[in-house]
């Protein structure tokens, strides 16, 4: 696969091989590596990768933050033996701060628009450029590995400890939400949506409930993609909820209204199965709809799945003359159906902390954040404030 070649980076110490075996080949390591590492270090590795697989089993991370990591320094490792020649031990601040600047524009020979496995020859490190809140996170991946090298022994000294975060311009409020009517267009565009195939019916059923799903909910979009069907329970008293699993592995269960219920049912008719479920069943909540078997469907295919929903509604938007809307559904993603969710419930007066413990943040200072009217509302009250009076 030449320059783009695989690393292993599975978080099992036990797989750790012994210097040039398993690595980054010819500059993973420079030939007195053995010595270079102190006899009182606290780590085994001998190689980049494998100091890099060991930071990765360090810590207490979910599937999904150990793929992220997994990610960000594969890239990283790569550009410092393809792009700087180096290893880490001959990394300075400056070569930190030349990724910094290459992971916001990359070449067009590392980008690929198709996510391909990365054993396929057609496989890039990226997509596209990185926003400033990805290169953010790519250096604090960057960065608590040399960290971790450092404190084990395996570099002598931490150059990412000298290198600045990236710096992001925070809102004062959120502004990525849909509008009620523009979120009803979406439902519309996805009911809408031709069905006359069983593989088409399932697709158009689980979009469905995704959408509602999603709106009501407020919840991330790994936290319904990693639950299953008995996830939605009542306990007899007319209350249905969904658990799910937070940030750190913390739980939580949300209200299930009456309309994202009737949306369950119906996606799982769709895929012939009861409508009923019970508190012990497994079935993945989030399906392929291609597969004859039940399958999870991935965060990534889930995301797209949403993208789809919102394009075509944004497409409706434009032929009915809504520039605003279909531009704003343009942008969507999942996410914003949970600033949706919490921003109309902060502006129909539902308390601070219900939102919060709603939305699992760790700060109330978070939630607070969407506690603010939309810009046509605010326009409205003082155009109708000014209307016919001279306050100027």
């Amino acid at each position: 696969m030449g320059k783009f070649a695989p690393i292993d980076l599975q978080p099992d110490l036990q797989t750790l091989t012994s210097p040039g075996t398993g690595g980054l080949a010819r500059r993973d390591i420079d030939p007195d590596a053995w010595r270079d590492v102190p006899v009182d270090a606290l780590t085994d590795a001998r190689t980049d990768s494998e100091i890099a697989r060991e930071y990765i089993s360090h810590g207490e991370l979910r599937p999904k933050s150990i793929a992220n990591t997994q990610k960000e320094l594969y890239r990283f490792l790569t550009w410092c033996r393809e792009e700087a020649g180096k290893s880490l031990r001959e990394l300075g601040v400056s070569d930190l701060n030349a990724y910094k600047e290459f992971i916001k524009a990359p070449p067009a020979e590392w980008i690929s628009t198709t996510k391909w496995p990365r054993t396929d020859e057609r496989y890039r490190p990226f997509s596209g450029p990185l926003s400033d809140a990805s290169r953010r996170q790519a250096m604090i991946a960057v960065k608590g590995l040399l960290a971790f090298a450092e404190q084990t022994g395996y570099l002598r000294r931490d150059p990412g400890a000298l290198v600045k975060n990236v710096k992001i311009v925070n809102a004062s409020r959120i502004t990525r939400y849909l509008t009620q009517d523009a979120i009803g267009l979406a439902l519309s565009t996805v009911e809408n949506r031709e069905a006359d195939t069983p593989a088409a019916l399932r697709r158009r059923e689980r979009d469905r409930f995704l959408l509602v799903a999603y709106a009501h909910t407020g919840a991330r979009l790994n936290e319904l993609v990693g639950a299953d069907m008995g996830a939605i329970y009542t306990e007899g008293n007319g209350r249905w909820w969904i658990d799910v699993i937070g940030k750190g592995n913390k739980p939580r269960r949300l209200p299930v209204p009456p309309d994202m219920l009737a949306a369950f049912r119906r996606y799982r008719a769709a895929f012939e199965l009861l409508p009923q479920t019970s508190r012990g069943d497994t079935t993945p909540l989030v399906l392929s709809s291609r597969s004859r078997v039940l399958v999870r469907l991935t965060d990534e295919a889930a995301s797209e799945a949403m993208k789809a929903v919102f394009t075509a509604a944004a497409d409706a938007a434009a032929a009915r003359g809504d520039s605003d809307a279909a531009a704003q559904l343009r942008q969507a993603s999942t996410h914003w159906l949970r600033h949706s969710m919490l921003t109309n419930h902060a502006n129909n007066g539902v308390q601070l902390k219900t939102l919060q413990e709603t939305a699992g943040h760790a700060n109330i200072a978070t939630t607070a954040a969407y506690l603010h009217k939309t810009d046509n509302e605010r326009h409205d009250e003082i155009m109708a404030s000014v209307s016919g009076k001279n306050v100027i």
